[in-house]
């Protein structure tokens, strides 16, 4: 590979997400070889998504960061934290971002477990046995914390925690066109760990 990739529209986003300049991989050297069209495109999403009027600027961040942790991208894992924390979040919202994440990488396979296996008695009347206390006062604010159960949720593709969570989003106050930028920024971020 190269030192870095001379693309101007990968220099660009980079510039924008605050990535070093020399980060290259495979998936970037190959688009930018050519000139993908597609770089364009996914700087456009990105850029749209983060900067959406359903969604206010520190809980995009803080969304696309859980996405990131999730997808164990830590280059993008670190741009998105200091996007967040110059939107003003706090090191305990950052924090609570990677505990979220974590705790639902638990639920997601408990419940999406449970979700198969629906017609097993003891499987779905067992207690779950499992301590989940930062659901209850999220630093966050629970509204938050929910949207973003909820994002991670459909990341991992689990469906009876996409109903619960969504249904606890629409609880707090949140409109479907809020829940619809947030799974949308889902994918987006989603999209982009695998290229960066």
């Amino acid at each position: 590979m190269s030192a870095s990739i001379s693309n101007e529209t990968i220099q660009s986003f980079f510039q924008d997400l605050g990535i070093d300049p020399s980060h290259t991989n495979i998936s970037l050297e190959s688009m930018a070889s050519v000139n993908s069209r597609y770089l364009r495109d996914l700087k456009l999403n990105v850029s749209g998504i983060l900067n959406g009027s359903n969604i206010d600027k520190k809980e995009a961040r803080l969304l696309a960061l859980a996405v990131a942790v999730n997808e164990k991208n830590d280059i993008l894992a670190g741009a998105f934290t200091r996007l967040a924390t110059a939107e003003g979040a706090t090191a305990e919202e950052i924090a609570e971002t990677h505990a979220c994440t974590s705790l639902m990488s638990l639920n997601n396979i408990f419940y999406r477990f449970r979700h198969y296996m629906h017609s097993n008695e003891y499987y779905n009347k067992t207690p779950a046995g499992l301590r989940m206390s930062i659901m209850m006062n999220p630093v966050m604010g629970k509204p938050l914390f929910e949207l973003m159960s909820l994002v991670l949720s459909a990341v991992n593709g689990c469906e009876r925690c996409v109903m619960s969570h969504e249904h606890s989003v629409k609880e707090h106050g949140a409109s479907e066109a809020r829940i619809y930028d947030a799974i949308r920024l889902a994918g987006i971020i989603k999209s982009l760990t695998t290229v960066i």
